[in-house]
């Protein structure tokens, strides 16, 4: 069971969006840099690859610490490795969008997938509100840029639908743990899982296996882009309701538009700044969940 305590005490939930965002994004823009040397799927991959081994490493040294995971069931196993395939899948699509469109962009299209998940837990008027202008946002952004591109749109979009997947995954991941550690071993069993599985897609990253100084760009990415932003959301999904959460995803538009400002010198136009902005104020509208919505997790079978 999460405690009242342990659900409010801490930096506010915010904050890590914006350290986990950061972080994220900075990461994206160095993956940018690797597609002149793979594809975007293999870049996706070295980033779920560099992950798994962080993870893993971390979990095994934190067991052998004396910090005991839960009873690792076979249903628990495939919840985790689905979280992980879901997760891998999103990067994916993610990867194909920000190689046809602006990071900000990109992320703001995406963003319509949190918009569905947060569209179930709406309660008020200003919930509704609030979703009315992540949606206004997204539609601005996504009408500046379907002509110049739609297969990146396309590819934002079904970025979307996983990234919905990842939400509501993750909230069963993070809940039903006992412990933050907990879900943070799911995490890692799933990108373990994911790693394997999709470890086809190695065979386009020929070049930069070859370097050491790409390799350890693309460890960076894992990191950057995956152990952080990741490990962040647990904390967070046990903190907070998934609608929630959903919304608080809204600050990453305006967290990857500045780095893709600074990073890659991408400018949004005049109507992809206004829909970034349309879609931060609606999470800021958004109310925080109080006592009585808070749900208590599933027991760990």
């Amino acid at each position: 069971m999460v405690s009242r305590s342990s659900a409010t005490n801490g930096p506010p939930a915010w904050s890590l969006f914006v350290v986990g965002g950061v972080s994220m994004y900075v990461g994206a823009a160095l993956a940018v840099g690797l597609f002149q040397e793979a594809s975007p799927a293999g870049v996706a991959w070295l980033r779920l690859a560099g992950a798994a081994v962080v993870l893993a490493v971390w979990r095994l040294v934190a067991t052998r610490g004396g910090r005991r995971s839960g009873r690792w069931t076979g249903r628990r196993v495939a919840l985790a490795g689905a979280f992980g395939l879901v997760t891998a899948g999103m990067n994916i699509v993610f990867y194909e969008a920000i190689a046809r469109l602006p990071l900000g962009t990109a992320v703001a299209v995406e963003f319509s997938g949190p918009v569905l998940v947060a569209a179930l837990g709406s309660r008020t008027q200003r919930d509704w509100l609030a979703l009315g202008l992540v949606v206004a946002g997204v539609a601005l952004i996504a009408d500046v840029r379907l002509e110049g591109s739609p297969v990146g749109v396309l590819c934002a979009l079904g970025a979307a639908l996983l990234w919905a997947g990842y939400i509501v995954l993750g909230t069963r991941v993070s809940r039903g743990s006992q412990t933050a550690g907990e879900g943070i071993d799911g995490l890692a069993v799933g990108f373990v899982v994911a790693a394997v599985v999709l470890s086809p897609l190695a065979t386009t990253v020929g070049r930069v296996a070859a370097s050491p100084v790409l390799l350890g760009s693309a460890l960076a990415l894992g990191v950057l882009s995956s152990v952080v932003p990741y490990v962040l959301d647990q904390v967070v999904l046990r903190r907070v309701g998934r609608a929630r959460f959903a919304l608080l995803l809204a600050l990453l538009p305006l967290t990857a538009t500045v780095v893709g400002l600074i990073g890659l010198a991408q400018v949004p136009a005049p109507l992809e700044a206004v829909g970034i902005a349309a879609v931060v104020v609606g999470v800021a509208l958004r109310r925080e969940p109080g006592p009585r919505s808070e749900r208590r997790p599933p027991s760990v079978e």
